[in-house]
């Protein structure tokens, strides 16, 4: 019987280690795993690689992650932004490298990872300081970037429902990045808001299918799930 149910957020990352690629569904506050983040903090995994839409707000999540000195290196497309003081100190610090990603390209390259893809040519970038030592080509007029896919050990993602199998969907915009994250990683652990039985979840309206998912959490919401 197939049950990827785990009972803990605890025991859903325990197994990440020092150095670890992992890849953090949301955009901005809206679809960030906090629990697992939390337990992943206390689970003491250090020098990550961390990719990301942005490097936190304020001082939960993410950005609590990066404060306890956990990440080494952050590929994002919005580090900075009013309350993201704890990455803002740290890179001033010289204590977090960054690799900074236009988003259309990050999103691209992260599906690129879950398709299998070696490589893709995107004519974001050209031209600019993010070109630079990077393998270019005209194609049909117009000028492109040779970027490789961004492949993780690991994906955190939070989702509305879930069932045993794995099988996902969302509540609106929480979305975001969750999808091509699940395909991206050697393994997505998932919280989600209710694990529902097989069957329940209308398979039209399930976004992201149970071959991408290899851990399922429930965690109990308060008030809105955003």
């Amino acid at each position: 019987m197939i049950d990827k149910t785990v009972a803990s957020v605890e025991a859903a990352v325990a197994d990440i280690h020092d150095g670890a690629t992992v890849m953090i569904g949301g955009f901005g506050t809206a679809g960030m795993p906090d629990e697992l983040i939390d337990a992943l903090i206390a689970q003491g995994a250090r020098e990550l690689t961390i990719i990301n839409n942005n490097a936190g707000n304020g001082d939960t999540g993410l950005a609590a992650l990066i404060k306890h000195k956990r990440v080494r290196r952050i590929v994002c497309s919005f580090p900075r932004q009013a309350d993201s003081q704890h990455f803002d100190a740290a890179y001033r610090a010289g204590e977090i490298e960054l690799e900074l990603v236009p988003q259309g390209n990050l999103a691209a390259r992260i599906h690129a990872a879950g398709s299998g893809l070696g490589a893709i040519f995107t004519p974001t970038g050209y031209g600019t300081e993010l070109a630079q030592g990077k393998e270019t080509r005209e194609i049909g007029g117009r000028h492109y970037v040779l970027e490789y896919p961004l492949h993780a050990d690991f994906a955190l993602i939070k989702a509305d429902r879930g069932d045993r199998w794995g099988n996902l969907v969302y509540r609106k915009t929480a979305r975001n990045f969750g999808p091509l994250m699940a395909m991206a990683a050697r393994c997505a652990i998932v919280q989600v808001r209710e694990v529902v039985a097989l069957g329940e979840l209308d398979p039209e309206a399930v976004v992201t299918p149970g071959i991408f998912v290899q851990r399922v959490v429930p965690v109990a919401a308060e008030g809105v799930q955003a």
